[in-house]
């Protein structure tokens, strides 16, 4: 995996076949833009209570991979013919833990994980295995919600608030945007605990953000809302856009709606494509708890 890990590539997370050509064609978008490749990988959990603990890594890659195999088999064949693309199975003790160690190994630039709805109640946010990725992964994430792909890209949608977050939502709107000859969308609220001003600025930072993302130059619009209910405002605003990012924000009293809540709110009453970004260089390795944003 040298050459590999030299090469900081864009990992994808993969443990269904249905959706892997959602994620990787997520992936090729940013690897595109930094000229990178792609890295798919597929975990077989070995949970130390299992028989499997009992086999060699390279025991079980061998004898007992065969649903993993085939997924990594399907996902790089979906994936564009412009981008380089590279697989594997990756040994764990859970999935998050495999996915992590794929990480660490490859010195990924950043990890792109699907999330999909669950009806049952849970402690977990968006899933034990999302949420351990959340807490963890040392770089850029990207958690798509799994089954709503855009038919088409023509806007992006990029509700901001400040924070270190909106970097990395930055980069994947701006590299989404240009493989679709898309404009992005700069949004924010100006509402009673948030003047105008205030709105603008988290605007002009988060355009700089966009400007000084990899890649080609693209359309940008700004948008300012009116209101105190901030996901009602992006739901309404969904409505003309194609693909939503959300961007972290651990700053101002926005941060727990506009990152906790309001997601899930619009998740739950859109049909848009929607993708929550998390920097890495903000994460301490050492930390046991959950970030504020979920």
């Amino acid at each position: 995996m040298g050459s590999i890990a030299e090469s900081r590539p864009i990992l994808v997370a993969v443990g269904n076949p249905d959706h892997a050509e959602q994620l990787v064609r997520t992936a090729s978008d940013l690897a595109r833009v930094t000229d990178g490749l792609v890295q798919i990988v597929s975990v077989v959990a070995k949970p130390g209570n299992s028989p499997f603990s009992l086999y060699t890594d390279e025991t079980i890659i061998e004898q007992y991979s065969g649903t993993s195999q085939k997924i990594l088999d399907k996902a790089t064949k979906v994936a564009p013919d412009d981008i380089t693309v590279a697989s594997e199975l990756i040994v764990g003790r859970s999935i998050a833990d495999g996915v992590l160690t794929a990480v660490g190994q490859t010195n990924a630039r950043a990890l792109v994980v699907g999330w999909q709805e669950r009806k049952r109640r849970t402690n977990a946010v968006l899933g034990t295995t999302i949420d351990r990725l959340i807490e963890r992964v040392p770089c850029d994430l990207y958690v798509e919600r799994i089954g709503q792909e855009a038919n088409g890209v023509d806007s992006i949608l990029l509700p901001v608030a400040g924070g270190p977050h909106v970097r990395p939502a930055a980069s994947i709107a701006k590299a989404i945007a240009a493989r679709n000859d898309a404009t992005v969308y700069v949004f924010s609220v100006a509402a009673s605990d948030t003047d105008s001003k205030t709105a603008r600025e988290y605007i002009a930072s988060a355009e700089v953000n966009l400007e000084e993302a990899t890649g080609p130059q693209i359309q940008m619009e700004s948008v300012i809302h009116d209101g105190d209910d901030i996901a009602e405002g992006i739901i309404e605003a969904a409505i003309d856009h194609d693909v939503i990012v959300f961007g972290a924000t651990r700053q101002g009293a926005l941060h727990r709606r506009l990152v906790g809540s309001v997601p899930r709110t619009v998740v739950h009453r859109t049909d848009r494509t929607v993708l929550l970004a998390r920097a890495g260089d903000v994460i301490d390795p050492s930390a046991k708890r959950l970030l504020p944003w979920v």
